[in-house]
């Protein structure tokens, strides 16, 4: 199926304003969701990456913070990236898209004084060409890779202990590799070395079950980017109903792996179609707040209670630009926030 494509393309504007919506759906679909009504325990935030090396220290930085907490969230996830050239390769660094070590640290202390925690996920891409996806990555010389990535989630784990973060992802989507066991046990010791809080993986929605170290992290990530919808829609019931299979097997496998699961991504475009490819910054040219709207809502009452349920992180609140975001991943000022602010807040 198509991938999403590298995060340094995936990155896109989006309002910074706070604003008032009208959601357009059905009353009784918005009686679903009542206040607070996810579970008490599960994570409740947004990621907010950044892709320039000051992004993290800028004032917009700091006011996206503020923004999320007014919406209901509890949980920020960071994203420092570095890239490998090649998928073959085992060449691993940071880049001038790499936020600053400075930036994320001052971030963490932001998101602590609002009383965020925080979930520090460095990410691995390939250099970015507009094709690649972090999932390719093969190298041709494992054992040299496993080096040079222990060498780089040590040095995020390091600061994760210095600032004391609440949660740390030990790898993405990197379903190149997430079936050699042997070689990410020793990743996951070599953190756990450094720190010693709860350590996530996050796989693909559809890499999980061939990850081959579940019983070696405390939580099971994954990316929740399922196709909900054949054909565009606003039905949020057709939406559950298209959520309860996925729902069933997640169970299921949560029981099976003695893990609770993590959303540590989901998200929808605010385009028409959006349902149909989550995944896809470009299902279509055609803005649609009511079907991002929709699939918020839809996640959320599918998964409400749910003891295997650990939460969600939605891409994307990412650092406020000056310009709108008609048709990015971002539900600030348009109506997939209101749907959230009727359950978190």
């Amino acid at each position: 199926m198509s991938r999403r494509p590298a995060r340094a393309r995936r990155v896109a504007s989006a309002a910074a304003a706070l604003t008032v919506v009208t959601l357009l759906v059905t009353p009784g679909e918005v009686r679903e969701a009542p206040a607070n009504g996810d579970d008490a325990r599960a994570q409740r935030g947004f990621a907010m990456p950044t892709y320039t090396r000051d992004g993290y220290r800028s004032p917009q930085a700091a006011l996206g913070l503020r923004q999320m907490v007014a919406v209901g969230a509890r949980w920020v996830q960071l994203t420092p990236t570095w890239y490998q050239d090649r998928a073959a390769g085992s060449r691993i660094g940071p880049s001038a898209l790499t936020p600053t070590d400075d930036g994320v640290q001052s971030m963490i202390t932001e998101a602590h004084g609002l009383g965020l925690k925080v979930f520090l996920k460095p990410l691995l891409d390939l250099l970015p060409d507009g094709t690649s996806y972090r999932g390719t990555i093969r190298p041709a010389d494992r054992a040299a890779w496993f080096l040079a990535y222990r060498a780089f989630i040590g040095h995020y784990a390091e600061l994760a202990a210095r600032h004391r973060v609440d949660q740390f992802g030990v790898g993405t989507e990197l379903a190149g590799t997430s079936g050699d066991r042997d070689g990410w046990l020793r990743v996951i010791a070599s953190v756990r070395e450094r720190y010693d809080g709860p350590l996530v993986y996050a796989a693909n929605h559809d890499e999980y079950r061939a990850v081959a170290f579940w019983d070696a992290v405390d939580l099971i990530g994954i990316d929740a980017y399922w196709p909900l919808s054949s054909r565009p829609t606003t039905d949020v019931r057709a939406l559950r109903r298209a959520w309860e299979p996925i729902v069933e097997e997640l169970a299921a496998f949560a029981t099976r792996q003695r893990r609770r699961i993590l959303f540590t991504e989901a998200g929808y475009p605010s385009q028409h179609g959006s349902t149909t490819a989550p995944w896809s910054w470009t299902t279509s040219s055609s803005p649609d707040q009511d079907e991002q709207a929709a699939a918020y809502g839809a996640l959320l009452a599918s998964v409400h209670g749910r003891s295997w349920w650990a939460g969600v992180f939605w891409w994307v609140w990412d650092v406020p630009p000056a310009d709108d975001d008609p048709l990015g991943y971002t539900p600030r000022g348009k109506a997939a926030e209101r749907v959230l602010r009727q359950w978190w807040t």
